[in-house]
């Protein structure tokens, strides 16, 4: 057997990422680190929800086998030490002796297979850990993944929040993981920080876990994360120094006004694993237009993206043609554009039969958002879209919560969403059109029920190999159909930045961004 990088570190070492923020001082122990986040958690347990707003806890409050650094490297973490067989069919993960739970538990092998298979059965990602049919415990210290095929996207499907390893002893009582009353409320975790208070809508208090398992680590006594949805708000506090830190900042005008202030770092390094895009997403199984691809074209062609670019983004983001994020080695730029083309997208509708009646509106639809910074590009879609006699009602919801039960529902016949490509297609980008993935309830799955035997063919092909031009042609494909489908129409990816106070040490930089363990964040007064 042989220690390896994975496919996807070696296809991202060869992109030039940005070389690790030089230390200047000493780090130093103790104090509050107060941060922001921008949603209220459903609850705590990355095993079996993702997104952000339970991924930056989540990752204080458990370990995961690997971390990553900010060159895409995998690195020890509750695995000191990993071995890929030859055949790429298995791989040997040997732990940290002596790491504990919360609660004083040893963590062990049992832990890791029993995360596995609840990350598998209940998480969204269904893609993730598809081929781990098994994992073997010869002993307490080792765990053996045992897969149906070579998967690419393992190593990195391992880090973060993607594996958080959760305690079999409390999770393993026969409740559904997914409403385990100890998600929310005294929860057990593996990671640098223990669980204090959870306060929805409010905050997320965490303290330093005494009895971690790397030495010297944490170095903060506390982090206290305030649920904070308002941007500007968000701007105010970190101006005036009552945050220390946010993450997945992304409004064009708070970024350009944050930049002006000489106490704070406003940073875009640390998100390449993420791979954020926003997009318009379709019901395309709707008793409506919507499923209809030649109505998806239309409203394509009457999308102004240029000014999207311009107006809303103030030239903070750059323009993506298909739902594989552009720094992505797998991104096809070559596929069919939907330049504006007002005249076309009549066309379209007219030859297709969409009358127009006396208002000079063919039809009425929805377009729904969740979240403040998804608000201009839904407004802006009424009268884009009234240009072709299209009849735009702007839904928003009260919360995230709100619009994620909407849209995972199939109650909607579009919306704005943010979606990430977590890494590698397979992690990120498989689950949005898998058929195998419509599943309702689960926001963030195949919402838009989108089903084409070819696409789920190129996808299983591609992630089935670690040769890195065979996949890079079966993605090349999967654009192409996705393109001329439109069960969604990209249209930026979102420019992420992570603002941090001076006082702030060694901000985090991993390609996890604030998702990322902050043990080795500190203050410097």
């Amino acid at each position: 057997m042989r220690r390896l990088l994975s496919v996807t570190t070696a296809l991202v070492l060869t992109a030039g990422m940005t070389a690790p923020f030089a230390q200047a001082e000493e780090p130093k122990k103790g104090g509050t680190l107060v941060m922001a986040i921008q949603q209220t958690p459903r609850h705590l347990n990355p095993a079996v929800q993702s997104g952000t707003a339970t991924g930056q806890p989540g990752a204080q409050l458990f370990a995961a086998p690997l971390r990553y650094d900010e060159g895409w490297n995998p690195q020890p973490y509750l695995a000191e030490s990993w071995e890929i067989a030859e055949d790429e069919l298995s791989v040997t993960l040997n732990l940290v002796k002596g790491a504990k739970f919360h609660d004083g538990e040893p963590i062990t092998s049992e832990d890791v297979a029993f995360s596995i298979e609840t990350v598998k059965a209940n998480h969204p990602f269904k893609s993730m850990f598809a081929p781990v049919e098994s994992v073997e415990t010869p002993n307490e210290h080792t765990a053996i993944l045992r897969l149906s095929k070579p998967h690419p996207a393992l190593m990195l499907a391992m880090s973060s929040q993607l594996l958080s390893i959760i305690p079999k002893h409390i999770y393993g009582d026969g409740q559904d993981p997914k409403a385990h009353p100890r998600n929310g409320q005294d929860v057990v975790g593996s990671g640098p920080f223990k669980f204090v208070e959870y306060t929805k809508d409010q905050h997320v208090i965490l303290e330093r876990n005494d009895d971690y398992f790397i030495e010297g680590l944490p170095y903060l006594d506390k982090i206290v994360m305030r649920v904070m949805k308002d941007g500007s708000a968000r701007t105010i506090a970190l101006e005036n120094g009552e945050l220390h830190m946010s993450g997945f900042e992304q409004d064009p005008l708070n970024l350009v006004r944050l930049k002006k202030n000489d106490d704070l770092t406003v940073s875009d390094k640390g998100y390449g694993a993420i791979g954020p895009i926003n997009w318009l997403a379709f019901n395309t199984q709707a008793e409506g237009p919507t499923s209809d691809p030649i109505v998806r074209k239309a409203i394509a062609y009457a999308v102004d993206t240029d000014f999207m670019l311009k107006a809303l983004m103030r030239g903070t983001a750059k323009p993506s043609k298909t739902g594989i994020h552009p720094d992505s080695p797998f991104y096809d730029g070559t596929v069919e554009g939907y330049d504006l083309d007002i005249d076309k997208a009549n066309k379209l509708l007219d030859d297709a039969g969409y009358e127009k009646g006396s208002d000079g509106m063919r039809f009425g639809l929805t377009v729904d958002y969740g979240w403040p910074t998804v608000k201009p590009p839904a407004e802006y879609m009424k009268p884009a879209l009234k240009k072709i006699g299209i009849d735009v009602t702007v839904r928003s919801s009260p919360d995230f919560p709100t619009w994620s039960k909407r849209i995972s529902n199939h109650e909607f016949d579009m919306t704005i969403d943010n979606v990430f490509n977590w890494g590698d297609p397979v992690i990120g980008v498989h689950r949005t059109y898998s058929s195998d993935n419509i599943k309702k309830g689960v926001i963030w799955s195949n919402t838009q029920q989108y089903a084409n035997d070819r696409v789920d063919e190129l996808m299983e092909l591609a992630g089935s190999t670690n040769d890195i031009e065979k996949r890079k042609k079966y993605y090349a494909e999967f654009q192409q159909i996705i393109a001329d489908e439109l069960p969604l129409y990209p249209l930026f990816p979102s420019p992420y930045h992570t603002i941090s106070n001076s006082k702030v040490g060694n901000p985090p930089d991993s390609i996890w961004g604030t998702s990322h363990p902050l043990d080795r964040v500190y203050l410097k007064d």
